[in-house]
């Protein structure tokens, strides 16, 4: 099995937590999304992922992207260490806070829109880092709410689920680009009990073999 990402990618970090959960083992393959123009843009990169983004996940014969269905992968093909409740109500609802991150708050602050905001559109150093965060603050306003009825140790109840997977690369995110957290108690507590397990510690960008 092989993993192509980037050390700072969060869809990549969320499949790295998956892997570590389930305890399996992947060839990290470094895809450097900033150097030499990016290298997810090179032929051969392409003819795996032509979305040209990460991560790509190689197992046998299989070539897969997207986060969230590669996370969905390794849950069908590795069951032990689930990472999605059984009941189909609780389960749709962990999958809809997921997707509230992986659809609605991460495409906002990705690279690729991130470069067109100062390149095509010419906006400040400041108005970009003012973009990321306003609208950080609006997904994460949200995510809070849920949270007040859903969270116990973790995003839902006790026990890890694909919704903390999600939402600790978002926070790591966040701090980077210095949202203020004050707003957002339970999600930044819900991270740093995260950051307490050995599958998230292993899993942070600054761990990986690409980091700079």
């Amino acid at each position: 099995m092989k993993l192509h990402g980037y050390w700072r990618s969060s869809a990549a970090y969320r499949v790295r937590i998956a892997l570590n959960i389930k305890g399996l083992e992947a060839e990290h393959c470094p895809v450097h999304l900033i150097n030499n123009g990016g290298e997810q843009h090179s032929s051969g990169y392409q003819l795996l992922n032509p979305a040209k983004l990460v991560p790509t996940l190689e197992d046998g014969e299989l070539s897969l992207n997207q986060s969230l269905a590669i996370i969905q992968y390794l849950e069908d093909c590795y069951p032990a260490s689930p990472l999605l409740p059984k009941d189909p109500v609780e389960k749709a609802a962990v999958i809809a806070f997921a997707l509230d991150i992986a659809c609605d708050i991460h495409p906002l602050n990705n690279l690729r829109v991130l470069h067109y905001l100062t390149g095509p559109l010419a906006l400040s150093e400041t108005q970009k880092l003012q973009w990321i965060q306003h609208w950080l603050a609006v997904g994460f306003s949200a995510l809070e709410k849920r949270l007040q009825t859903t969270s116990g140790l973790y995003c839902f109840g006790d026990a890890v689920t694909l919704a903390d997977l999600c939402l600790v690369p978002q926070v790591y995110n966040a701090l980077r680009f210095q949202l203020d957290m004050t707003d957002y108690p339970l999600i930044h507590a819900i991270y740093q009990r995260c950051n307490t397990i050995e599958a998230f510690q292993h899993a942070a960008p600054e761990r990986q073999v690409d980091a700079v």
